[in-house]
Order: C-alpha cells, then sequence, then structure tokens
C-alpha cells in the first residue's frame, strides 16, 4: 500500500478545494494478466494503479459552473495540483446546463476499508489446466493462442456535501483462439469472470476442438439473407451497442433510433412483438457474476451522464419490458426535459426472453438450413435514426444442414439494426452470462440469449479469417 490511502487522497482533494462545492474520485486498480502462444505460456504481468478525478463547481448568480480534471496522484501534492486545476476551470467555466444539487449523504459502512487487491495466483488451476490442454493440442496438430485479464478496481468517492462511497469490483476475461497446425482454420471462444474460479481450460479446449473440427469441410457461400443463429456473444456485441446508443437527450433531439419524428422520444412505444425484456441493475438477480456500482460515478458531463449526480443510488431498471421501450438513460436535466424519471446508467445489461430455454446449440438443432455465427467484430454505426449497425463475422461462421453443423463457410459484412433484431428474431434461448468479442474488454457485465433471426443480412463477402 503507497503511504497515503485512498481515502487520504479523497479528503485531501475536498479540503484543498477552493471552489464553493467539489467532489473527488479516487480508483485504486490492481490487475494480472496472463498470455501464452503456439502452445506456451509466454508472458504474465501485474499492474498498480491509482487515478484522481476532481470536479470542481464554482456557484454564480446566473448558476452553477463546473469543470473536472483527471490524472495519475499517489501524494497530497499531486493530489493539490488536480484539485487547483480543476478550481480554476470552474471559475473560467461557463454555466452547466444540467446544473442541479449535488446529491447528499453520509460515510458509507466499507469507507474505511482497503481497495480489493488481486494475484498472478488468480490463475493457478487455469495454468495447470492450459498445460494440459498445450498437450493435447500438440498431439491432435492444433494450435492455441489467448490472454487473460483480471482487474480489482475499488473506488472512493467523496464530496463536499458528505458522501462518502465505495465500491470494489472485480473484473476478469478470457479469450482463447484455436487454429488448425497449417492455419488454414481458426476459432474462437471467450468470456467473462469475476474471479476464474469457473474457468476450466479443458471446457475451453473442447469447444475449440469441436468448432477446428467443423471447419475440415468448408463451402463458399455468396451474399444474402440467411437463417441466421447468433450466438450470447454475438447478441452481447449488438445489444450492447443499443444501450450505449440509449441517451434521452439524443432521443429527445430527434438525433437516434429512439427519437420520435418531429420530437420527443419512444418511451412508451412496442419495439418488439416478442416478450423481450432488457434491464440494467447494480445486484441482478440470477446474475450475480455481473453485479455493477450501485451509485453513479462520472467524471464529466455529457449526454447521458451528469457530474451533478455523482453518488446518486442506483437500482434495477428496465429500458424495455415485455417489448415496450419503458426508459432512457436520464440525467436530472434530461428526466425534467422528457417528463421522465432519473434512471441513469448503469454498468450492466441483461437481455432475457420470457419462456426462453434451453441453449444455442438446441436453436441449431431446430435450423434446417442456415448459419451458426460465432462472434462480430468492427461494429459501426451506418444510421442513427434506425441504428443500423455494419460489421464483420470473426472466427468461425458455420453451414447448418438438417439440424447439425455440417461446414464451415466464408465470413461476411453484415448491416443489420439491432432494435430491429428485437423485433424480427424467431426463436431464443436461455439467458446466460456473456462476453461481447468487440467490446468485452471494456464492458464485460452481460447476460443475454441466443437468438435465432430467420433474415439476417450478410451484405457482402468478407475476405476475413
Amino acid at each position: 500500500m503507497p503511504a497515503h490511502t485512498p481515502q487520504d487522497l479523497v479528503e485531501h482533494a475536498l479540503r484543498s478545494s477552493r471552489s464553493d462545492q467539489c467532489v473527488a474520485v479516487v480508483t485504486a486498480g490492481h490487475s494480472a494478466n496472463l498470455r501464452w502462444a503456439g502452445n506456451t505460456l509466454t508472458t504474465n504481468g501485474v499492474m498498480h494503479r491509482v487515478g484522481v478525478t476532481v470536479v470542481a463547481f464554482h456557484h454564480r448568480p446566473d448558476g452553477v459552473a463546473t469543470a473536472s480534471v483527471s490524472g495519475a496522484a499517489t501524494t497530497p501534492e499531486q493530489v493539490e495540483q488536480l484539485t487547483a486545476a480543476a478550481d480554476g476551470a470552474a471559475a473560467r467555466a461557463q454555466v452547466a446546463p444540467d446544473a442541479a444539487p449535488l446529491v447528499e449523504g453520509a460515510a458509507a459502512a466499507d469507507w474505511d476499508e482497503p481497495p480489493g487487491e488481486t494475484s498472478i495466483a488468480v490463475y493457478a488451476d487455469l495454468a495447470r489446466g492450459l498445460g494440459d490442454a498445450f498437450r493435447r493440442a500438440d498431439a491432435s496438430g492444433r494450435v492455441l493462442y489467448g490472454f487473460v485479464d483480471h482487474d480489482v478496481t475499488t473506488t472512493y468517492l467523496g464530496s463536499t456535501t458528505g458522501l462518502r462511497l465505495r465500491h470494489t469490483q472485480p473484473t476478469g476475461h478470457w479469450g482463447c483462439t484455436g487454429k488448425t497446425a497449417d492455419l488454414s482454420a481458426s476459432a474462437w471462444v471467450g468470456g467473462a469472470t469475476r474471479d476464474f474460479a469457473d474457468v476450466e481450460a479443458a471446457r475451453i479446449d473442447a469447444e475449440l476442438e469441436r468448432r477446428l473440427a467443423w471447419s475440415a469441410r468448408t463451402v463458399e457461400l455468396p451474399a444474402g439473407r440467411y437463417d441466421t443463429v447468433l450466438p450470447p456473444a454475438a447478441v452481447a456485441d449488438l445489444m450492447i451497442y443499443a444501450y450505449w446508443s440509449a441517451s434521452a437527450r439524443q432521443a429527445h433531439d430527434g438525433q437516434s433510433v429512439f427519437g420520435r419524428p418531429g420530437g420527443g422520444t419512444r418511451i412508451g412505444d412496442q419495439l418488439s412483438r416478442r416478450p423481450v425484456t432488457l434491464f440494467s441493475d447494480p445486484t441482478p438477480e440470477g446474475y450475480p457474476s455481473i453485479a455493477a456500482a450501485p451509485f453513479t460515478v462520472v467524471g464529466s458531463s455529457g449526454d447521458a451522464a451528469s457530474v451533478f449526480d455523482n453518488g446518486y443510488p442506483l437500482r434495477r431498471t428496465d429500458w424495455v419490458r415485455d417489448g415496450v421501450l419503458e426508459a432512457l438513460v436520464q440525467t436530472r436535466e434530461t428526466a425534467g426535459m422528457t417528463g421522465q424519471p432519473l434512471t441513469p446508467y448503469v454498468d450492466n445489461l441483461v437481455v432475457e426472453v420470457d419462456g426462453a430455454s434451453g441453449s444455442v446449440y438446441d436453436l441449431v438443432a431446430g435450423t434446417e438450413h442456415g448459419l451458426l455465427v460465432t462472434c462480430l467484430y468492427y461494429i459501426r454505426e451506418v444510421d442513427p435514426q434506425t441504428l443500423l449497425l455494419t460489421g464483420l463475422t470473426r472466427d468461425g461462421v458455420y453451414l447448418v444442414e438438417g439440424g447439425e453443423v455440417t461446414a464451415a463457410v466464408n465470413n461476411f459484412r453484415f448491416n443489420e439494426s439491432p432494435v430491429e433484431l428485437l423485433d424480427r428474431f424467431t426463436e431464443a434461448s436461455a439467458t446466460v452470462p456473456s462476453f461481447s468479442r468487440e467490446w468485452g474488454d471494456e464492458w464485460p457485465r452481460t447476460a443475454t440469449p441466443a437468438l435465432r433471426v430467420p433474415d439476417f443480412n450478410m451484405s457482402t463477402v468478407s475476405q476475413a479469417l
């Protein structure tokens, strides 16, 4: 531990601020990673970091001006530099349109506890299992490449209105790519975890072996609309982007798929005829592995976040319930603008379909002729009014015939809207914790089902592997 605790740094920032009000956020992070390539463990590392954000509020007759400054800081002197910079910037800033009274409160029961930690020992069981997997892969002509990361970040938030809040967030993710010895075929599996106790190298290797066996036969297919099974990872790839696009301000201003033509939001509209629900919850029942911070932490204001809402307690928010758009991401400013409740961003997302059961392979078994996708990547927005996205398939697209996977096919570029898919899917599996290949490194807390879409738009053939 450094000489000055995160709590010390928070208190020093609040004491040294010359502004009328102040919020200080200190994050203490510990991370450990492990990498392998060519069926051999290659590198590992452990890192420590401390970050400080100071938000200064300068009151004027015509309103409140605010400014935020962030940086690495481990001493009171370094904190003072950040605080002075925030004070000066707030004094020069224009009045904030999102100004509201700061959240008030007291010290949480765990405020005085030290930051959480991790170490390379978190991989002890996994590393032993990888040794066995490497031997099996060598014997069968397969090559494994992968990376795992475990991070424990503890956030300390204090304010001049009395808030003293603490949250420890363990976050882990893993990904492994398997290739044939001649590198002609590739397959990927990945996932998220809180502590790696649920990650088994043997299961990872077995799944990669199965997918590479599917690639023994290859078929070239043209672009077109295909009956497509999207696994939970690919559903997470798409639905995370939909959640990130759910800003009430952008919708109210007519700049997103959730805005009504002529102004206002589509809250209350039926987005899907399916019994689908999208929600976020700091402590989601049934999905403890994706628990998230129970209060708002905002470094700077934007379309969907306000520094004035720092410390606001979070609870379950249904964004879509039984196919109806129930809420958008709101600050107190946009809540007043739209006449809706304050529903801040929560750092996880669950997608459920009422009555759905089984797994992705149950959906495959019910598909007479179609495709099974592994994951998506290089996703970009084409049209915000429909949330049309484009991107590529990656590391395995497979042909399904008579309910069985019979071959690997070429990759595609797709053009689809996740909002439209909510109304077009025909079958869903049970919801399980998932990991987005595209966004999971920065946003790993999702639980999603697999979806079967009868007319998924594979717009062009891609030469990507």
